[in-house]
């Protein structure tokens, strides 16, 4: 007999990103509470919160300080609007980021690739689509008041993702995802990826390590790059602007950036004038060793999208952080028609400013949190070794505490499953009877664990991706 709450469910709700007619014939899971990085379902049992409950979820469940800024916030207000009104947490949050995302020195190893712009100003929103919909109307309307183009295109990176609003996914390269809204979108041009496993360019034979640091090639990618500005200069139509996922691609499979990617293709960016805008909607707030990814390669973006892990995962609440120059073009009389006439609802949310406030004041306390990180780092690479003995592993990739165990059918030729078969989504369904949760990307297995994660929970979470892969292959 089904659950009464997984038969409510079944009755009332469209899941995301979910065949509902395969999703009805099984009792889903419904989570009921969790505390830490563990969850537990409507019969009492527990799992392990192995993806961070889509890669928001920072400092675990039901942590104290974050309950206590939300519940103090509550004795105050829980929400007022931000269209004609200020609030006290979303001030102080937004200080508090600009001078998170201002650091004094970046940390690039071969230092800054260029001259980088400063962060000024803060645009509120609710979630990761929104945030780069905020900065792509931003970026569009900027480059047509400077008079780079009158019809301003945008560059984005093959296999990127950048959200499901109809601008979002314009920018978005991914064909399953967005194919069937193609008469909605705009154009925009793509550059390739630099997946080092994959790249028609690397010359290196398989091995039993992580493509990326024994590939072979010419920086091919970087040239395809200045090739297709070049391309658009030639047109006379340059670039409203660059969309990226800095150091980690996330939805493209965890694609891992080559160290110098980014320094590399951001110095051509910055010399063809083109702002820079950097989804850090996953990998911002630590979660690949820096606060934000793009600064452990020395680069500042013109606009710095965040949202996910910025209230630690209790709340929608995202940002779009800008430099003074994009701020002013959007300055003068109200009859100058100059207005950034965009905006939300709960835009500034007192209830996420609070909890974001205090996560980010988690994420620079001393040296515990970053020294918690490089822990998980340290365990998730150590235990992850392991992986390399199952033929049907071809590629783990790691960047701070994100991780992507890539599966085919045979390690030597990287030739992929048939994506019928459902590879991945076979491992995560035995994962999740051994009591570990996490979603897959096509076959793909993903382990992005919150910082409050034990070495135990970590060795764990390794072994029982370890039994389901042999377990699924065996079959």
């Amino acid at each position: 007999m089904m659950h009464p709450l997984a038969q409510k469910d079944i009755q009332h709700i469209w899941h995301p990103f979910t065949q509902m007619e395969e999703w009805c014939k099984e009792e889903p899971v419904v989570i009921t509470s969790g505390q830490g990085t563990m969850l537990r379902d409507q019969y009492g049992r527990s799992y392990l919160d192995a993806n961070a409950s889509i890669w928001t979820n920072l400092h675990g469940h039901r942590h104290p300080l974050l309950n206590q800024a939300i519940v103090r916030q509550l004795g105050k207000i829980s929400h007022s609007s931000a269209l004609g009104l200020a609030n006290e947490p979303a001030s102080l949050l937004a200080e508090a980021l600009i001078r998170a995302a201002n650091p004094s020195r970046l940390f690039g190893k071969r230092g800054a690739p260029c001259a980088n712009p400063k962060l000024k100003k803060v645009f509120y929103s609710d979630d990761g689509s929104t945030a780069l919909e905020t900065a792509l109307k931003m970026a569009y309307e900027h480059a047509r008041r400077s008079g780079v183009s009158g019809k301003p295109r945008f560059l984005s990176v093959k296999n990127g993702y950048h959200g499901d609003t109809v601008g979002a996914v314009s920018l978005g390269q991914v064909p399953l995802f967005h194919r069937a809204f193609g008469s909605l979108l705009f154009g925009t041009d793509k550059v390739m990826s630099p997946y080092c496993y994959r790249c028609p360019f690397n010359r290196a034979r398989p091995e039993r390590s992580e493509a990326r640091f024994s590939r072979r090639c010419q920086w091919e990618c970087v040239d395809g790059f200045e090739q297709k500005l070049e391309q658009a200069c030639k047109r006379g139509r340059p670039h409203a602007g660059w969309v990226v996922e800095p150091v980690v691609q996330g939805v493209a499979g965890m694609v891992v950036q080559p160290q110098g990617w980014l320094q590399r293709v951001a110095r051509l960016a910055r010399q063809a004038s083109i702002p820079l805008i950097a989804d850090e909607v996953m990998t911002g707030f630590g979660r690949t060793g820096p606060l934000f990814a793009s600064h452990g390669e020395g680069v500042q973006p013109d606009f710095l999208c965040v949202a996910k892990g910025m209230t630690g995962g209790y709340l929608p609440m995202a940002a779009t952080l800008v430099t003074d120059s994009i701020y002013q073009s959007f300055l003068g009389s109200h009859s100058s028609g100059k207005t950034f006439y965009h905006g939300h609802s709960y835009t500034g949310n007192q209830l996420g400013a609070s909890v974001s406030l205090a996560s980010l004041k988690l994420l620079q306390q001393g040296e515990s949190n970053r020294l918690r990180r490089k822990a998980i780092t340290r365990n998730l690479s150590a235990g992850l070794q392991s992986l390399w003995a199952i033929p049907q592993v071809g590629d783990i990739r790691q960047a701070g505490t994100v991780v992507g165990v890539e599966l085919v059918q045979n390690w030597q030729t990287r030739k992929p499953w048939d994506a019928s078969l459902r590879i991945g989504a076979r491992v995560c369904q035995v994962m999740a009877a051994r009591g570990v949760l996490t979603r897959p990307i096509g076959d793909v297995i993903v382990l992005m664990p919150p910082y409050c994660a034990t070495p135990d929970q970590i060795d764990t979470m390794i072994t029982v991706l370890q039994q389901a892969i042999v377990e699924v292959m065996a079959q």
